[in-house]
This record gives C-alpha cells, sequence and structure tokens, in this order.
C-alpha cells in the first residue's frame, strides 16, 4: 500500500487543533466537579478573583494554540519552526503545572496535551532545513 509523506506543516496544524480538542473536553469536564459552577458564579478562578486583567491572561494563553493552527500553515518556515519550537515547550511547561493536584481526567487529558505539545517540539526541531526555504 502507498502511503504519502504528510509535511511538517501539516503535522503541526494538525497537532495545534487536537491539543485544542482536548482543552475544551478538559474545561467542560471540570465543569462537573462539585462545586465548581458554583466557585465560577461567585467570581472565583483557580487562580484567584476573576478580573477584566486576570481573564484577558487566560484568553490570550487560550487564544495563542488556536492560532497556531492557521499560523503554522500560513508563516515563512522558519518563523513557523521556531515559534512551534517555542511554544510546543512552552505549552508543555504550561500543561505539567496545571495537572499538578488535577482529576484524574484532567491529568489524563493534560498527558495527551503534554505529548502533543512535545511533538508539536519535535515535529519543529527536527522540520528538514532544505524544506523551510
Amino acid at each position: 500500500m502507498n502511503d504519502i509523506k504528510v509535511p511538517v506543516r501539516f503535522k503541526l496544524s494538525a497537532s495545534w487543533c487536537s491539543v485544542m480538542f482536548c482543552y475544551i473536553y478538559g474545561d467542560y469536564f471540570e465543569l462537573y466537579q462539585p462545586g465548581k459552577l458554583q466557585e465560577m458564579l461567585s467570581g472565583r478562578t483557580a487562580l484567584g478573583a476573576a478580573t477584566q486583567n486576570s481573564l484577558m491572561g487566560m484568553a490570550a494563553i487560550m487564544a495563542v494554540p488556536s492560532l497556531m493552527v492557521l499560523l503554522s500553515l500560513s508563516l515563512p518556515a522558519t518563523v513557523s519552526r521556531w515559534l512551534n519550537v517555542i511554544l510546543g515547550a512552552v505549552y508543555s511547561l504550561i500543561m505539567v503545572l496545571a495537572v499538578l493536584g488535577s482529576w484524574h481526567f484532567y491529568v489524563f487529558l493534560g498527558l495527551i496535551e503534554i505529548a502533543l505539545t512535545l511533538s508539536i517540539f519535535w515535529y519543529a526541531w527536527s522540520w528538514p532545513k532544505q524544506a523551510e526555504q
């Protein structure tokens, strides 16, 4: 059976899509934790009070993976490569910190997210140099 070689850009974009699905499901399932909705209604987050600045910060952190779905495909190769190397490492670290002390479902999804963001780092790091031009 013949198979095609999937370009690195497609692997990166698909990996960011998968990361985002895990983020969304993790946040959705988290709403089922006892007391979580009450915390939200009272204006508390895991990082403290829900303020415009704290929510803007969380929105910015979550917007980056969403944007990387497109940017991995559309930026110049060298820029895309280094952005994916850096952000793959950063988002792996963020998830390592996020899963500490979490419920089992969140740890499970977090481990998948860490594997995906580490694969993003690896795909970008090992991106063939001749393909960057």
